[in-house]
């Protein structure tokens, strides 16, 4: 039953559909307030504690004029009587045009887009994918690059379980990247991902070490947050959540178009000197999250650029 308008996942998208979804970002930057989504209703499943990728998409909604339900806390739904996942996609595809959810469960976004002709948004499953916020990347990579192609990036921290990093991959496989992984051995991309990069040409560099040599070749920098919540052992944790910490000094050798991206939310991993630079790029980079999102509410329900360009709803 499932419904082709969903986004799953990342790697199901071409290098035309990523650039078509950038082309209706810019157009939603320009003017984000419309109403071209008014009497429609968005959905908002978070099974899983988020505050970034939920108010994100619950502005993007309501700025385009759409009503927002759903809820923020499982521990309030009737998942807690035993209601499975089934019954509750069912249940809120009944009330409303697209649903959102963040789920713990690998694979759970794709399971409910078997379930329903309701298109499903994937805010993140478990560790696996997390194609919102890769587009929302993509185009912050786009807008301060100028293009997305034949770049150099530089994914820092936690490769393991960090599932903005694995998206990233699949969707920069269309642009001729070079990768750079910089992770303690704990925490290094997983052979999946790697395997994944092997089958389509993509370069890729292995570094324990970081330092201001190491990230000197870097057009972006990838920082990212060693999640604590991924752990089953904490004494792991413990030993890794410090191991690299972006400081202003390790910039002297940046190039001068580098920007420094993080999904946020940070911990220790860029010291707060590093944000008066101007290199630091994260604040903007989760700005740009609500473009992204109009866009991609938009397209899962058949709004097409050019009808997006054509609106007549702008409000200021």
């Amino acid at each position: 039953m499932s419904d082709n308008r969903s986004l799953v996942s990342i790697a199901n998208l071409s290098r035309e559909k990523i650039l078509y979804l950038m082309e209706m970002a810019r157009e939603f930057e320009n003017h984000p307030n419309r109403k071209i989504l008014d009497g429609h209703i968005v959905a908002t499943l978070f099974f899983e504690p988020s505050t970034r990728t939920r108010l994100s998409f619950e502005t993007a909604a309501n700025r385009l004029g759409a009503r927002v339900i759903g809820f923020t806390d499982p521990k309030v739904t009737s998942s807690t009587k035993g209601e499975t996942l089934k019954d509750t996609i069912m249940m809120v595809s009944n009330y409303s045009d697209v649903i959102v959810m963040r789920h713990y469960l690998e694979g759970a976004a794709l399971y409910a887009s078997e379930l329903t002709h309701t298109p499903i948004v994937n805010a993140g499953d478990g560790a696996h994918q997390h194609p919102s916020q890769t587009l929302l990347d993509l185009y912050t990579i786009l807008q301060t690059q100028g293009t997305l192609d034949n770049l150099n990036l530089y994914l820092v921290g936690d490769l393991k379980y960090g599932r903005t990093v694995h998206s990233l991959i699949m969707a920069m496989r269309h642009f001729n990247p070079t990768f750079h992984f910089i992770a303690p051995r704990e925490l290094a991309m997983p052979e999946e991902y790697k395997q994944y990069c092997h089958e389509h040409d993509i370069r890729f560099v292995e570094h324990e070490d970081f330092n201001e040599d190491v990230i000197a070749g870097a057009d972006i920098l990838y920082m990212t947050r060693v999640q604590r919540e991924r752990f089953s052992d904490l004494m792991e944790y413990e030993r890794v959540k410090d191991i690299y910490i972006l400081r202003r000094e390790m910039l002297t050798r940046a190039k001068s178009n580098l920007r420094i991206l993080h999904p946020l939310p940070r911990v220790n991993e860029i010291a707060q000197d590093v944000d008066d630079t101007p290199y630091a790029y994260y604040f903007q980079q989760a700005a740009n999250g609500l473009f992204a999102r109009e866009a991609i509410i938009c397209d899962v329900l058949g709004i097409t650029l050019d009808e997006v360009r054509n609106d007549k709803t702008i409000l200021f």
